[in-house]
């Protein structure tokens, strides 16, 4: 089967309310039972078919009552406000999962897990990711505040750095571990500090991560 011609390339930042390391990267069970998680990607290059989508930025807010697998999910889509209508219908779709092989992609795998699906958001996305120093900042104001940073080793203070590969991983092949604190608002309220985060190099197509 064929699908539309997407890619994306840049930084991207995951934080969520597991303990740090997620057991859930392990199939494990989440750490607290649930899973809520606040994402946000900036676009260095992409394009869907012929539309360009350089230098735009995207987020989601995440949460399941348990095990993602399990189901029962929500997911709220947030699209930078300077993208035109090509360029949001362009993101919501790769988002969503659709124009994607099954289950190659963490988008279209969550997908699949979602009960609900809230009115996306078009707004401006503050963003910030350095996955080589694992520090990150995503900001929506009013609604999403969220940073990332290495995980501190408790008799130093100094910079703990982990980092983890998934050769067959949907969504990376290679990702820095860090710590991170969030707050959200409605219609998804969460909030957590010093919990997981993963930061890397997103390059995803139809087929999955190309790197």
């Amino acid at each position: 089967m064929s699908y539309a011609d997407w890619e994306i390339k840049g930084p991207i930042a995951v934080t969520c309310n597991c303990d740090w390391g997620c057991p859930c990267q392990f199939n494990s069970r989440p750490s607290h039972g649930d899973c809520t998680a606040a994402l946000g990607m900036q676009v260095r290059s992409g394009h869907f078919n012929n539309v360009t989508l350089d230098g735009l930025r995207w987020a989601a807010l995440l949460a399941w009552p348990g095990a993602i697998h399990e189901g029962h999910g929500q997911c709220l889509p947030i699209v930078d406000e300077r993208a035109d209508a090509a360029q949001r219908e362009a993101l919501l779709t790769i988002l969503s999962g659709l124009e994607t092989e099954p289950g190659a992609t963490v988008f279209n795998v969550f997908a699949a897990t979602y009960d609900t699906v809230h009115e996306p958001r078009f707004a401006a996305i503050e963003f910030e990711a350095d996955p080589q120093a694992c520090t990150a900042r995503i900001r929506i104001p009013g609604l999403l505040e969220a940073t990332g940073r290495p995980i501190a080793n408790p008799v130093t203070g100094e910079p703990h750095r982990v980092r983890v590969g998934l050769p067959a991983g949907f969504e990376y092949r290679e990702a820095e571990y860090g710590s991170s604190t969030a707050s959200a608002g409605d219609p998804m309220p969460m909030a957590w500090t010093d919990r997981h985060a993963h930061m890397f190099e997103m390059h995803m197509t139809p087929y999955g991560p190309a790197g």
